[in-house]
């Protein structure tokens, strides 16, 4: 079928078959007008575009060593010169907090990447290889969603040693429970859709069945849990740090910098508190990305 007519001799588009560059351009158009209907979510995408700036190029937003001390800026408050001002050591809160972006993004991408490959593994293996695997798969799930994350956490750094990679791989352990049971759920659902079964009874290998339908369709749901864990996943290394399970002094870490200010909340409140809303803003900002991805696809 053609996609132009003839009128009074000249050549028309149909109405039903209009360019397909007009069509993007036109979803594009849309998707930038619902954008701007929601600046919380515009705000969100711009504190983690800096934070991955931080991550990546701190040295352009660290206007100080972050780990060299001056004791003649001992306690300074916020001021130009020092945007979160000085510590007890002389050093730049801000730069400390920016040097430490990125040891306290990677280790919850760890995490959660921890999460993804042993609980997607453990749901797909359970949701599809029939009720015996399921009922073990899921029993051993409840036993590690019995113990609570930090509880797991700090268990894991005891027997390994401190450090932000030990942190992550407690905090992904502790994940693998809920990412299990959203990808079972998922497998279970869709395993049973016509065109699954249209697949085996036309004796579809099980291994291409997975990986050509069961798996692509169950990530969706998996993936937006993943960002929702990753907030999860910050708090939790973050307080971690805080105790004192994190990299060892003077490596710079979100969590290690607000523990370093406790003691002075009376005559340095900035130390803690200035680093602990950094964490509060860059968390509520990731989830705010999250519960749209959540509510784009349906999810409750």
């Amino acid at each position: 079928m053609n996609a132009a007519g003839v009128k009074n001799g000249h050549a028309v588009l149909l109405p039903n078959m209009q360019p397909t560059g007009d069509k993007k351009a036109r979803a594009w158009s849309t998707a930038f007008v619902h954008l701007l209907r929601k600046p919380t979510l515009i705000l969100s995408g711009l504190i983690i575009g800096v934070a991955l700036l931080w991550a990546f190029v701190p040295d352009v937003f660290s206007p100080y060593d972050p780990i060299r001390a001056d004791v003649s800026k001992i306690l300074l408050p916020p001021s130009t010169a020092h945007f979160f001002g000085t510590d007890e050591l002389g050093r730049d809160v801000f730069s400390r907090v920016v040097e430490g972006t990125a040891v306290s993004l990677i280790a919850p991408l760890i995490a959660v990447a921890i999460g993804l490959v042993f609980g997607g593994l453990i749901g797909l293996l359970a949701g599809f290889l029939g009720p015996v695997v399921d009922g073990f798969l899921m029993r051993v799930v409840d036993v590690v969603l019995a113990i609570p994350m930090l509880v797991l956490a700090m268990t894991v750094v005891t027997a390994v040693g401190f450090g932000a990679m030990p942190l992550a791989i407690g905090v992904g352990i502790a994940m693998v429970g809920s990412v299990a049971r959203v990808m079972r759920s998922e497998v279970l659902r869709i395993r049973q859709l016509t065109f699954v079964d249209a697949e085996r009874s036309m004796g579809a290998p099980a291994a291409y069945i997975v990986f050509r339908h069961v798996l692509p369709s169950s990530m969706g749901s998996v993936l937006v849990l993943a960002v929702l864990d990753f907030v999860q996943a910050i708090l939790a290394i973050a307080a971690l740090s805080f105790l004192g399970f994190g990299a060892p002094p003077p490596t710079p870490e979100w969590g290690s910098v607000v523990s370093a200010g406790e003691p002075y909340l009376t005559t340095g409140w900035w130390i803690a508190t200035l680093p602990g809303l950094t964490i509060a803003v860059f968390a509520v900002a990731v989830n705010r990305i999250a519960r749209e991805l959540q509510k784009n696809r349906g999810i409750r």
